[in-house]
């Protein structure tokens, strides 16, 4: 999911420019409609979590209808048509059910990171911004819950690999694990933009140091 700002004039005057001058895509167009979709029509579940997330814990934990409907609202919205299957639900479900931090956990992760700033990170905002030193790999698909224009996402840090699939949403890797294969492989794979990069770490020296060690 690529979460990402508009380009500003102060920080990204190239990529303003050409967010000013050119118009957008089809294809981004089609993203931002899906985009505006979840925000006014999807976005209930995130400030209640964000803020009460005890409040439907309770109901999570509780209620085995509740913990469906909560989940397979999701599993139904964010997938590009995906065709659940009844197991599939039912171990989707479980997994939540029968955890050991239990269902209300999901929910307040919302929270923790909404009300846990750090020097590093000071707000959910500054995800969006720039990261220096980290080669980004951009994977979109048309029914994720972002679907930002180029132009945004490029604001994000050092792009060197972008794909854009015909189908696919939110779990993409349970919809299209094909697809996200492919691009691990064409990004970190010999020849790719990111080759000898270990995923995780933190910079392009450390990138070198922690490849050597492997």
């Amino acid at each position: 999911m690529v979460a990402a700002l508009p380009p500003k004039w102060t920080s990204n005057p190239l990529l303003a420019l050409q967010h000013s001058l050119f118009p957008y895509t089809q294809t981004e167009q089609e993203g931002l409609n899906r985009t505006n979709w979840f925000m006014v029509r999807g976005f209930g579940y995130n400030s209640l979590q964000a803020t009460k997330p005890q409040t439907i814990g309770y109901a999570l934990t509780d209620s085995p209808v509740a913990l469906l409907a909560w989940i397979y609202e999701k599993l139904h919205d964010w997938t590009d048509s995906y065709p659940w299957t009844d197991e599939e639900i039912i171990t989707w479900i479980s997994l939540y059910a029968f955890s050991t931090a239990g269902p209300t956990a999901s929910a307040r992760i919302y929270y923790e990171v909404s009300h846990a700033k750090t020097k590093v990170i000071p707000s959910r905002d500054a995800l969006k911004e720039w990261t220096p030193g980290v080669k980004l790999g951009l994977a979109l698909f048309p029914k994720e819950l972002f679907v930002l224009p180029k132009t945004w996402r490029r604001t994000l840090g050092p792009v060197v690999f972008e794909s854009e699939w015909d189908r696919g949403g939110h779990f993409a890797a349970w919809e299209r694990p094909d697809a996200l294969a492919s691009d691990l492989r064409r990004m970190f794979g010999e020849g790719g933009p990111a080759f000898g990069v270990v995923p995780g770490a933190t910079g392009y020296d450390d990138d070198k140091a922690a490849t050597a060690r492997l």
